[in-house]
């Protein structure tokens, strides 16, 4: 029969010894003896590959044990649903029951062992050692209670449970002391490129290859992904750092040892099964992740946020990103692009309060800094491994090596594995742009391969979060001409998509708009990335557009080149609609290109409904575009405005409902449409409500709200996952 534990087995990560185990409710009577005799076979015939010598004692105790249950099945034989003799003892049957469990337990324990990497096992080797000291233990407390005298067994069988019980006391704690002296191997390793030196690669060949058993690429990833996956699920108690520098050393040892044999970088990353596009927590310098919820990273960093802070435009930033970007001169939010009227940075406490529960059911580090005022260091900077990143940065150097001077195969696995370093870390992202990857990707994107290319776009967007290499990338001779040549004519979707990406990164940097507006054929792309492609293509192109819109010299190109025009479509999709029309509300800011959006009966339909089935913030930037466009086209366009039937309704709710910013804007363009005829001004009546909304959006207005002000919610980082 199956157990119902069966599940239980597919949960290799978890720790095999830990939770609650129940005998299933239909194992009574005879059934019991079938059961046991059935699992104990299992387990008698595992084989030993880790663990070896407490694997093997273990094993041969069960199979001791898988005699006297087959002894037992025959005696009932007769029927396996038949309920025990009379005069077989209840306390007997109560201990069988236990033993299942036992028994149950060590096939978890051994499949655990067998599934498990080879670093992991070393890593744990005290801990594994002492569950199977543990099990010992409990079967020698099992056998003391077990009742034999009235089993009615043979007489050497029943000789044979004795000297297991008596084995099973005298039984110690084994630790295998080979196990232990490789595991002071690792730590020697990581010491040595903790002090800035690289172990000797023969000494990393014995231990890796000879006495591990790591003997190919295969198995140097299979060992990565095993200890990535287990700092992913938090299942167990770990020391991070450590865990993270055995990543790395790992991956070192990869390229160094075996070069780049067994590439089988076959497909691009878009086709492949893996989760896409998640927000990733960086936990060290190691390219392993944890998806967090994107409200709890901070837009500059990417990283989660250890003290949120609101500043004047009211977005949120970690204060240790959002106070280095003002010390460097900055004057705008980066988020918005509005002008940061103050230098004062609220605490928003609800939020640090979430993301310390969050952390707390992750078991990850996080702590409210004492001081307001104190910069906070990131989780990252917490969890961060010194080995991790000097090995890391040894790989780097590898990897730019292979990518200048390799073959196109190499190339291609050296711009996938530069993509998964830049993926997480600053340092990394930094000692990647600084070892000369940037024009050496940069290469890759003319490439007839669909994965190099991918890879190597992917890698300069992942390198470009860091904003010391935005300059470097802007700087590079022909890089912007080429992501703008993978963003029209990519060989695969995601490869379009992140170019798109790249943009909207490097166009942060307020000085970077006007270079990237004037690039030929940019905006162009955008907009039929933002009307033709996916999902995710038209989130990275509204993005990449609504930074652009916030240079005051951009709006004639964008208007040329058919941006506006895409933008008003955008209105009409849930996944755009929100950054569209804030990107509009800074557009309609220049007359002329008011006057070409208000004449377009449909942009004031999508903008209305907008204002109906919008998020808060989307009502918001909706209401400012339609009272940006008023404002800057006079009466005509507002007469347009108020003749709209659901109109007067919509104003109304969000003067109840809406955002303190969403009211104040809602309350102006209702101002302006009283002074029209139109259905409007019918609903609102007379202007006694009208004036009380006012009067409470400007006992709350902040001085730095200007009726041109307009805000955006738009999420700064895009990350590809580990694959």
């Amino acid at each position: 029969m199956t157990s119902p534990f069966a599940f239980l087995s597919f949960r290799r990560r978890r720790s095999p010894l830990s939770g609650a185990y129940f005998v299933p409710g239909d194992l009574s009577g005879a059934a019991l003896f079938h059961a046991l005799a059935a699992l104990s076979a299992d387990v008698a015939r595992h084989p030993s590959l880790s663990q070896c010598r407490n694997a093997r004692s273990l094993v041969r105790r069960i199979r001791i044990l898988a005699v006297l249950f087959e002894f037992l099945e025959e005696s009932f034989a007769s029927s396996p649903s038949s309920p025990l003799p009379p005069w077989f003892p209840a306390s007997a049957a109560l201990c069988f029951r236990e033993l299942y469990i036992f028994v149950y337990r060590t096939k978890l324990l051994l499949d655990y062992c067998s599934q498990s990497s080879r670093l992991w096992l070393l890593l744990r080797n005290r801990q594994i050692s002492g569950n199977f000291h543990d099990l010992t233990q409990e079967l020698a407390t099992l056998l003391d209670v077990l009742p034999l005298d009235d089993l009615r067994l043979a007489a050497d069988l029943r000789e044979q449970i004795e000297l297991l019980r008596r084995q099973c006391g005298r039984s110690k704690l084994f630790v295998d002391h080979d196990d232990e002296e490789l595991c002071r191997k690792i730590f020697f390793f990581l010491g040595q490129f903790e002090t800035g030196e690289a172990p000797d690669p023969a000494e990393l060949r014995d231990t890796f290859v000879h006495r591990l058993g790591i003997r190919d690429v295969r198995a140097c990833r299979t060992e990565i992904e095993f200890l990535e996956q287990q700092i992913s699920n938090q299942e167990e108690d770990m020391d991070l750092p450590l865990v993270s520098g055995v990543i790395a050393l790992t991956r070192y040892c990869r390229f160094l040892l075996f070069g780049f044999q067994e590439m089988d970088v076959k497909k691009p990353f878009s086709d492949q099964g893996n989760t896409s596009r998640k927000r990733l927590l960086s936990l060290g310098s190691g390219s392993f992740s944890l998806t967090i919820p994107k409200d709890f990273c901070c837009p500059i960093s990417l990283d989660l946020m250890k003290d949120p802070v609101v500043v004047s435009t009211g977005q949120t930033y970690d204060r240790a990103s959002i106070t280095q970007w003002m010390e460097e001169g900055h004057r705008t939010c980066p988020n918005s692009g509005l002008t940061l009227t103050n230098s004062r940075l609220v605490p928003n406490r609800a939020l640090a309060s979430l993301i310390s529960q969050w952390c707390a059911s992750y078991g990850i580090p996080y702590g409210t800094p004492e001081g307001g005022g104190v910069p906070a260091e990131s989780t990252a900077a917490a969890c961060a491994s010194r080995a991790a990143i000097e090995a890391n940065r040894a790989t780097s150097r590898i990897l730019v090596q292979q990518l200048s001077a390799g073959s196109q195969e190499s190339k291609t696995v050296a711009a996938c594995e530069l993509r998964l370093l830049a993926k997480t870390g600053k340092e990394n992202r930094s000692f990647i742009a600084e070892a000369g990857a940037i024009p050496a990707l940069c290469r890759l994107f003319r490439s007839s391969n669909p994965v190099a290319q991918e890879n190597a776009v992917t890698a300069i967007l992942n390198i470009s979060i860091h904003d010391g290499n935005k300059s470097r990338i802007m700087d590079e001779e022909g890089c912007l001409k080429l992501i703008v040549y993978v963003l029209r004519h990519g060989l695969t979707n995601e490869a379009r998509e992140n170019a798109a990406a790249t943009l909207f990164s490097l166009s942060a940097v307020h000085d970077f708009k006007k270079m990237i507006v004037d690039e030929q054929g940019v905006v162009v792309a955008l907009a039929n990335l933002l009307m033709q492609g996916s999902s995710r293509g038209k989130k990275d192109a509204v993005m990449a557009l609504f930074n652009l819109s916030t240079h005051p010299q951009s709006w004639s190109r964008m208007l040329d080149m058919g941006a506006v025009s895409a933008l008003v479509g955008a209105l009409r999709d849930e996944c755009v609609a929100e950054e569209a029309a804030g990107a509009l509300a800074l557009l309609m800011r220049h007359p002329v290109l008011a006057q070409t959006v208000g004449s377009e009966d449909t942009a004031i339909t999508n903008l209305v409904g907008l204002l109906r089935r919008g998020t808060p913030k989307g009502k918001e930037n909706a209401v400012a575009a339609l009272q940006e466009m008023c404002r800057r086209c006079g009466l005509p366009v507002t007469q347009k405005v108020a003749r709209m039937q659901v109109l007067g309704g919509l104003i109304q709710t969000i003067l109840l409902t809406g955002t303190k910013r969403a009211r104040r804007k809602a309350a102006l363009l209702a101002r302006m449409c009283q002074r029209c005829e139109g259905p409007i001004a019918t609903t609102l009546g007379n202007e006694w409500a009208m004036n009380h909304a006012l009067a409470r959006t400007n006992s709350l207005r902040d001085s730095s709200f200007r009726s041109g002000d307009v805000s955006v919610s738009v999420s700064m980082a895009r990350q590809v996952p580990v694959l």
